[in-house]
């Protein structure tokens, strides 16, 4: 069932086909375009990036920042397909100013944004440690356009939402989508509704944001999270094979220290659980997931045989992955799972 409100301000009461700006759960599905790409022999996740990507060529390193200058050198090894999809390629994890007008603007096509990515030094050895990086996921779906032939968002439509049936998942919503979507708030002395535009337009938006663009509903994303509790079986055939699934969701990371909370590790895509504890504990280990900068989260254990979707539409949580609400929510899910 449906409960409260998606738009407090007009008495809009939430609906099952409610859409939600779910942000970074973009990634994950990122990742899966690239997998279904290793499945069919295009690429390999130990590719260097310069492969598909010849912009990438000769990448420089920052050797040492001083207030006026930077020092640059050669990394001792090639950026790979394999540290986008781990956050650990060395590719800045924020947009700068000019740069940043690809959220705000989404004018340029993802071809273009890549190349202008490809101008920025790397800011640490690739492989030696973990930095969220939203343009190194931008990045990878610039792959899978060259890799497969196919626009990234066309990509995604025809090869794993159609065949799932995953109707309300889109980086361009309709007029008729966004009548559906939930309201953006922010906390400061209460509920403040704020502009929906947060990651740009999307009417004439030519950039889709593979790192964080798509809009979905809680319908849609069960039905994408049964398929991965299935090991790649949608409900028509095999969308993903059971050895690139395991890929994804095993830890790729090492002992590096990675993700927003403690006990994690991080596979293709997906964070994964190490160990259990604060806002996982319930979980087992080997589940995996991910959070979205408006507090949305979505994580599939398949040792218990049980996925969790919060979707709300919270701007500035401290810490989206910790919050009290997505503990909340699993405990209660857990419990009432292990009553029957």
């Amino acid at each position: 069932e449906a409960i409260g409100l998606r738009d407090r301000e007009a008495k809009l009461p939430m609906e099952k086909d409610t859409l939600f700006r779910i942000a970074s759960m973009t990634k994950p599905i990122t990742a899966l375009a690239i997998m279904m790409l290793v499945d069919e022999g295009k690429l390999s996740v130990d590719d260097p990036l310069e492969k598909h990507l010849p912009e990438f060529r000769q990448p420089m390193l920052i050797a040492q920042r001083s207030k006026d200058s930077l020092t640059l050198t050669r990394p001792k090894r090639l950026v790979t397909v394999r540290d986008l999809l781990t956050h650990t390629s060395g590719l800045p994890g924020t947009y700068p100013p000019g740069i940043a007008e690809l959220y705000s603007r989404r004018h340029l096509s993802l071809k273009e944004a890549t190349l202008v990515l490809s101008q920025r030094p790397l800011e640490f050895e690739p492989g030696s440690k973990w930095a969220y990086c939203n343009p190194g996921i931008d990045v990878l779906g610039r792959v899978v356009e060259v890799a497969s032939g196919m626009a990234f968002e066309d990509f995604l439509k025809q090869r794993l939402f159609d065949p799932l049936g995953m109707k309300d998942t889109t980086f361009y919503p309709s007029p008729e989508q966004l009548k559906r979507s939930a309201t953006i708030y922010v906390k400061k002395d209460q509920l403040t509704p704020i502009d929906g535009a947060l990651i740009g337009p999307t009417a004439n938006a030519k950039f889709p944001i593979p790192a964080g663009g798509l809009f979905s509903t809680a319908e849609d994303l069960a039905r994408l999270y049964q398929m991965l509790l299935r090991k790649g079986k949608g409900p028509n055939g095999r969308i993903l094979s059971e050895a690139s699934l395991s890929a994804m969701t095993q830890v790729q990371t090492g002992e590096l220290k990675t993700g927003f909370v403690d006990g994690m590790g991080f596979g293709f895509g997906f964070a994964v659980v190490r160990q259990p504890m604060g806002a996982t504990e319930v979980l087992s280990p080997g589940t995996f997931g991910h959070g979205g900068a408006f507090g949305t989260q979505g994580w599939i254990d398949p040792h218990q045989g049980v996925y969790v979707i919060l979707l709300i539409q919270r701007f500035g949580l401290p810490n989206a992955d910790g919050s009290e609400m997505r503990k909340a929510l699993q405990a209660a899910a857990y419990a009432a799972i292990r009553s029957k």
